[in-house]
């Protein structure tokens, strides 16, 4: 049989043993992206902005707040979803997509959009937004989606 501080000092051994597998299998998993690099460690001393790394002219840079507000509403809580059709969502600008769903009236769309719909949560994650800026956010998809 087995001593409770046996089992205790198995199972510490077994999760040291496991986290040290974690951290020799996930930081090389890591450095494929990107350069992991941890708070104290020289290399923070080599790593650069990216204000640093782009020239004025090389690309154009669009701040959020750049956007009008219907626009700015727009990407912050629906954009994630609707500018990729992430699980489904009609894709803003594709007629083809927006046409069946338009065909139900623009009141269907409205109450589908603030209290969710689906996967999609109510005010499709706009969760400051008010329900008249929800159905700007509509009537804003859906006109850029017209053929």
């Amino acid at each position: 049989m087995f001593k409770v501080s046996t089992f205790v000092f198995l199972i510490l051994l077994v999760s040291i043993s496991t986290n040290a597998d974690i951290n020799g299998e996930l930081i090389p998993r890591i450095e494929k992206i990107g350069k992991v690099c941890i708070s104290g460690m020289e290399c923070l001393k080599q790593l650069t902005t990216i204000s640093e790394t782009l020239e004025d002219d090389d690309l154009p840079v669009i701040s959020v707040g750049m956007l009008g507000p219907v626009e700015k509403n727009y990407k912050i809580g629906c954009g994630t979803c609707h500018d990729a059709g992430v699980a489904g969502a009609p894709i803003l600008g594709n007629a083809d997509h927006w046409s069946p769903r338009v065909a139900k009236g623009m009141n269907v769309l409205y109450n589908n959009s603030i209290n969710g719909f689906s996967v999609m949560p109510a005010k499709g994650m706009c969760f400051s937004c008010s329900d008249d800026e929800i159905k700007a956010i509509v009537d804003y998809m859906v006109g850029a989606s017209r053929p």
